[in-house]
């Protein structure tokens, strides 16, 4: 039974039907005059989904305007601003939904000038895919860089390259293929999995909607057969669970429920979950939604969720499988579109919202500014200025919560707030970077070049290891509490003096008796443990020593900092990797402690532990400590660390 018909003799069964259709966002971009507007308008007509008064009213405008030759101007269904009439020109972002009987479409028209690019960037964010134009006449133009690299700088995994004004171009086969070899070329530095090319005459509707009598040679798709079959349910991340805490619901004393809308992955009833930041574990009792309760909540479902314990969260929390946690950092580097008339300024205050946080921070420096039109990095010490998209690197008043953009659009993406104004002025997609992969300043390269301070002491490093007869370094012990990194750490420094050389343990419980006394154990003060650790390690290190630094340090970003701190050249990262519950067994007070609540915060039970994906060494808990001492001893002679 086709639609019409269903509608006339069953509504509700129809509109059940159509509640159900997958929905597709997409957005058009090209140049000035490459026919954005006028293909957008031939769609909808061409589907069926124009009223009548709206067709009488096109016709009327069009009649009046004289833009289409006597002919209907479909551009009109959608450029809708006063100005983009007079001009003939896409100014703001139009949206105009449609449906088919196959999904459900959210066309984002955006504009084609390089001065509205943020627009240009605000479309671009919630696509699924992008529909490039290209008019046949010019080919790849510098705007066409400009859209596709937005575009893939936004997570759009799918792109059309609609070749349009065909007709223009005599329906030629060879003037298609040209314009194809051309963009393949230049989309071969871009991070998109599918791209692909349809020509077309929007004005006419060829291979719009129906297939073109007027080119043969095409075999391929049409442009709405394609938007209804391609396939976007892989695009979502559902397996990385993040249910950022929006509202607490209390609505009496037998209800608890924490709201908020699904980033990413899938929770069930019966999951077991950990509240971050504070590593407490519970289960999903129940997922609660307006019309009753859920089995299971998927993106970009908002429900309530009520667990079986009683558990502190509040807004900007999150809840997430304990065995797959987000970043935690203060610090992060991402790309950011500048959208205000006043500049980006390095050091200014403003205001981040991520997720559903809302921290203060500010930019830190800024690596380079991109040329949209050519992909060429540019200095950019001053900042970015408006419509300009640059690297930077962010630092908040505290840690939040978050992943890569290209692996969770959701939470790794984020808008820059001036305090001031309450006005959005930028947004920004986090990249995934490694430690050492911070891209340097100019300014940055200054300060790090020989000479550029004078250093206080009169003796340098390679005079130290003259005479101490080995260089400096700081071997990072980490791993869960008993798991036996002290009495490792002691041999290793028994170990070394034997063999002549200056070592120091420097012991976590020691850290917290002196100089961190006055620290807890929630996840910011163990932060700052580590950053103190860090900077006496450091000191430490510059004199000569050999630092066997002995830290729980749970978490990857603390130890990224860490070896930012003391210098990637001098710092080995040991992975004591011992299961929980043989930690348990060795200390079987203390864990019973933990897991009965009695101790807060703790490490391995309640808070959580990022085991180093990539340790300089890991050490098994199997091994006897003298084995893993020369296991260490061995890593210090292959690095020319010791003799």
């Amino acid at each position: 039974m086709n639609e019409s018909d269903l509608i006339k003799q069953n509504i509700g069964a129809y509109l059940d039907q159509h509640q159900r259709k997958d929905l597709l966002r997409f957005l058009t971009a090209g140049s000035v005059d490459d026919g954005k507007s006028t293909l957008i308008g031939r769609l909808l007509f061409d589907s069926k989904t124009v009223y009548d008064d709206h067709l009488e009213a096109l016709a009327k405008d069009s009649a009046k305007k004289g833009s289409a030759g006597g002919e209907v101007d479909y551009s009109l269904l959608v450029d809708g601003l006063q100005s983009e009439r007079e001009q003939g020109i896409t100014i703001d972002v139009a949206y105009r939904y449609f449906a088919t009987p196959k999904r459900k479409f959210i066309i984002a028209d955006t504009p084609g000038h390089e001065q509205y690019t943020r627009n240009m960037a605000t479309g671009a964010s919630t696509a699924n895919l992008a529909v490039i134009l290209i008019d046949a006449r010019h080919g790849v133009l510098p705007q066409t860089k400009r859209h596709s690299f937005i575009a893939s700088l936004l997570g759009i995994k799918h792109i059309v390259v609609a070749i349009n004004k065909m007709d223009l171009a005599g329906f030629s086969e060879k003037r298609f293929d040209e314009i194809r070899e051309a963009y393949t070329d230049f989309a071969a530095k871009l991070e998109v999995s599918d791209t692909r090319f349809i020509p077309i005459c929007a004005k006419d509707g060829d291979n719009v909607v129906e297939r073109s009598t007027r080119m043969p040679w095409y075999q391929g798709t049409t442009l709405l057969s394609y938007l209804e079959n391609v396939h976007i349910a892989g695009d979502r991340n559902l397996i990385d669970l993040r249910f950022p805490v929006q509202y607490v619901i209390r609505p009496n004393l037998n209800f608890r429920g924490f709201a908020g809308t699904v980033a990413s992955g899938v929770v069930r009833k019966g999951d077991e979950v950990m509240a971050l930041p504070s590593g407490r574990r519970s289960r999903v009792k129940s997922i609660v939604t307006l019309d009753g309760e859920l089995d299971e909540a998927f993106p970009p479902q908002a429900v309530t969720l009520t667990l079986e314990d009683e558990i502190d969260l509040g807004r900007g929390d999150m809840l997430v499988h304990p065995r797959n946690l987000p970043h935690r950092d203060p610090a992060f580097e991402a790309m950011v579109v500048w959208m205000h008339q006043d500049g980006m300024r390095t050091g200014k205050s403003y205001l981040i919202k991520q997720t559903t946080n809302l921290v203060p921070g500010e930019v830190k420096d800024v690596a380079y500014r991109i040329d949209v039109n050519t992909l060429h990095r540019q200095e950019a010490e001053a900042g970015l200025a408006l419509n300009e998209i640059g690297r930077v690197s962010i630092r908040l008043n505290r840690p939040v919560f978050f992943d890569p953009y290209k692996a969770n659009r959701a939470t790794g993406s984020f808008i820059v707030v001036d305090r001031m104004s309450n006005v959005t002025v930028g947004a920004g997609m986090i990249l995934d970077r490694q430690p050492g992969e911070l891209v340097p300043t100019k300014k940055a390269q200054e300060r790090a070049k020989p000479g550029a301070h004078a250093p206080r002491s009169k003796v340098d490093a390679a005079a130290r290891a003259q005479v101490f007869k080995h260089k400096a370094a700081t071997v990072w012990l980490t791993g869960l509490p008993k798991s036996g990194k002290s009495t490792i750490a002691y041999a290793l420094e028994k170990q070394l003096m034997d063999l002549g050389c200056h070592a120091l343990v420097l012991d976590g419980q020691e850290m917290r008796q002196g100089l961190s006394r006055d620290l807890g154990f929630t996840a910011d003060d163990r932060s700052e443990n580590s950053r103190r650790a860090a900077e006496v390690a450091r000191i430490a290190t510059d004199a000569g020593l050999i630092v066997i630094a002995n830290f729980v340090s749970p978490y990857a970003s603390d130890r990224t900092s860490a070896r930012e701190t003391i210098g990637a050249e001098r710092f080995l990262e040991l992975y004591v990797d011992t299961p929980a519950d043989v930690c348990a067994q060795r200390d079987p007070e203390t864990y019973a402690k933990a897991r009965s609540g009695e101790l807060k915060n703790f490490t391995g039970v309640s808070a959580p532990f990022e085991a180093p994906a990539k340790p300089d060494l890991q050490l098994s808990h199997q091994w006897p400590a003298e084995q893993c001492v020369s296991k260490i001893v061995e890593l210090l002679r292959s690095r020319g660390i010791i003799a």
